[in-house]
């Protein structure tokens, strides 16, 4: 899952390099928190968080396979 979002944001973003993805366990639950450059936010958020919310629907899509709950968090 973590190099399918870090894919993900990497194709969205100006600065790829600035793209890290961390993975937390909670509550039976992998959570994967993404950041990335400040002025690149946007981009990966998208109008009304359509983007966010697409990126999100792939992963869950993914994680479905492993049985897995994955939660995708956009930081700052």
């Amino acid at each position: 899952m973590k190099e399918l979002l870090t894919f993900l944001a990497k194709s969205l973003v100006d600065y790829p390099d600035e793209v890290t993805v961390t993975e937390v366990e909670k509550d039976n639950a992998l959570v994967l928190e993404l950041r990335v450059n400040e002025s690149d936010m946007g981009k990966v958020i998208g109008k009304q968080g359509r983007i966010a919310k697409s990126i999100r629907t792939v992963i869950k899509a993914a994680s479905t396979k492993e049985d897995k709950k994955v939660i995708v968090e956009i930081m700052q």
